[in-house]
């Protein structure tokens, strides 16, 4: 029995110093271990790519709704113009020119809004438009044109030299360069020359998606 508590009295110390040197062993590894990769890390590439996708689709769109005799500037101010979205969508984008002038014309759909849209919020997407156009190309001036489509009849002829109308214009406004300043939405609610279809504006006033 004695020898028994000797060995005790001798392997409890030896013990501890193990315990102590292992735990030192663990603490130092942890200290030196590589730390693990930040996932925020993989969240720049994910947003670069979604972004490069959708700039390649807003150059498909921009290609497939460009008009006019300087196409390749309509494509350039389709992609500027695409990019973003819109709730009235942007149907057609078209520059015309001659010589050292030229003008830009878009046309909107004014059906299937894609988001919420009274009077207000409408004439501040035709302004941010507007900006945007101007910003992006030389053009002197933008005319910007909100279109519905027409019933036709069965057997009706749609295109051609004889072909009857599909879509009716129910917005229309030209702004100059000079005129694309800050403040242009509230300037346009008193801008005279804008040309309303009644029945259509109504709709916008009682915040109501035109179908």
């Amino acid at each position: 029995m004695r020898r028994t508590g000797c060995w005790a009295c001798v392997l409890r110390p030896v013990l501890l110093t193990l315990n102590t040197l292992f735990l030192s062993l663990i603490i130092g590894a942890l200290g030196n271990a590589t730390p693990m990769p930040r996932p925020a890390a993989s969240i720049p590439h994910a947003t670069r790519s979604a972004h490069r996708a959708y700039s390649s689709l807003a150059q498909i769109n921009a290609e497939a709704r460009a008009e006019g005799n300087r196409h390749k500037e309509a494509v350039q101010l389709g992609r500027a113009l695409l990019v973003h979205p819109w709730p009235a969508q942007v149907l057609k984008v078209r520059v015309d020119g001659v010589d050292s002038h030229a003008v830009a014309g878009l046309v909107l759909s004014g059906v299937k809004f894609h988001g919420a849209l009274d009077e207000n919020r409408f004439l501040a997407e035709v302004a941010a438009l507007a900006q945007r156009t101007f910003a992006a190309s030389p053009v002197e001036e933008v005319d910007i044109w909100t279109t519905v489509p027409i019933s036709v009849g069965k057997g009706a002829i749609v295109a051609g030299d004889f072909a009857q109308p599909t879509t009716r214009i129910v917005f229309s406004v030209t702004l100059r360069r000079a005129e694309a300043t800050k403040g242009l939405s509230a300037k346009l609610r008193d801008n005279q020359r804008i040309f309303w279809d009644p029945p259509w504006r109504a709709t916008l006033h009682h915040h109501k998606s035109p179908r």
